[in-house]
């Protein structure tokens, strides 16, 4: 999942300032970039930690708090590296059914046991896109043993319009994270960028597993500006979310299942593997790659990139080609 959009003029104009200075090593305290994620939302600057990319936080999490022994509480349809970073970490990874592709709170708190070390939770979700309100994320946690470590991945935060505070509130009780990355609406994937909310406690024993290097000076120079720059991250949202919608719905027209996304993604259900893999075969042709959902449990899933109007224009064309044969084969 990769924006469709430019990134900020005032992240690209940082980045060329920056580049006479690569015979420095970075900052290893991301200090501009955590006084500017502290300054936009609202954050204590000492709480933050970056890492290349969320991915980086949620391995050094994993890591820190669980072991062989322990359990990794997850959701069915959750992102699929917190199983990995279980089994490198010779923890059992568990996952809680999503009826609906919608994480289940009442299935979580069914699967806890005295085992349970972190509970994850991803929302909005990936692959599915879809997502849970805020007073149900604060009812887990309520549910949740004191001991259990609560982590909060807001990849696609976003795209949601929910308020962000009570979830950044819960983490002054010493047992949440929140995680989010410049990888999404910030359209940085390449500069690997993420950060967290963490207690003080929890913040220091994740560190202790980070490269003190872990994000380099052109990365962290062009995430501050970048977050200062909430407005243009705003518009590319919203021209995001017009694209979505229209897909979205013409996809629904021609008979396939698309659950509402609160991503820069739609998760189309096809009726059949066979007709998700041909649709696969069919736009791969035109260089339109789709991802396969197969490791998800999804074989009869392809998630599409919302991209550029013209290129989801040109997906819609290859689907709407292959329904027409498929009805006339019928007929």
């Amino acid at each position: 999942n990769e924006s469709a959009f430019e990134v900020s003029p005032k992240a690209i104009s940082a980045a060329q300032t920056v580049l006479a200075q690569t015979p420095l090593y970075p900052d290893p305290d991301w200090r501009d970039l955590r006084s500017a994620v502290a300054d936009v939302h609202g954050l204590d600057a000492a709480s933050l930690i970056c890492g290349a990319g969320s991915m980086e936080l949620i391995g050094c999490l994993i890591h820190t708090f669980a072991g062989p022994g322990d359990e990794v509480l997850g959701s069915q349809y959750g992102y699929l590296f917190v199983s990995t970073a279980s089994q490198q970490a010779g923890a059992t990874y568990v996952q809680a059914p999503e009826p609906e592709l919608t994480v289940s709170v009442d299935a979580i708190i069914a699967r806890v046991t005295a085992r349970t070390k972190i509970m994850f939770v991803c929302n909005p979700g990936d692959p599915t896109g879809t997502r849970i309100k805020t007073p149900e994320i604060l009812r887990l946690r309520a549910a949740l043993p004191s001991s259990a470590l609560l982590i909060v991945d807001q990849a696609y935060r976003e795209f949601d319009h929910q308020d962000p505070r009570p979830i950044f509130d819960l983490v002054s009780g010493g047992n949440t994270v929140v995680l989010r990355t410049f990888s999404q609406a910030d359209g940085l994937a390449a500069a690997r960028v993420g950060w967290g909310y963490f207690p003080v406690k929890i913040a220091s024993e994740v560190r202790k597993l980070l490269n003190s290097n872990n994000i380099a000076a052109t990365s962290q120079v062009m995430a501050t500006p970048s977050m200062r720059d909430q407005a243009h991250m705003i518009n590319i949202v919203e021209k995001t979310a017009i694209i979505r919608g229209l897909f979205a719905d013409t996809v629904r027209q021609m008979g396939m299942i698309v659950p509402v996304s609160h991503t820069n993604f739609g998760l189309i259900r096809f009726g059949s593997v066979a007709e998700a893999r041909q649709a696969d075969a069919a736009l791969r042709t035109h260089s339109l790659i789709t991802r396969a959902m197969g490791g998800y449990g999804f074989a009869q899933c392809l998630r599409a990139t919302i991209g550029a109007a013209q290129i989801m224009d040109q997906v819609l064309g290859v689907l709407s080609h292959l329904k027409e044969a498929s009805d006339a084969s019928r007929s």
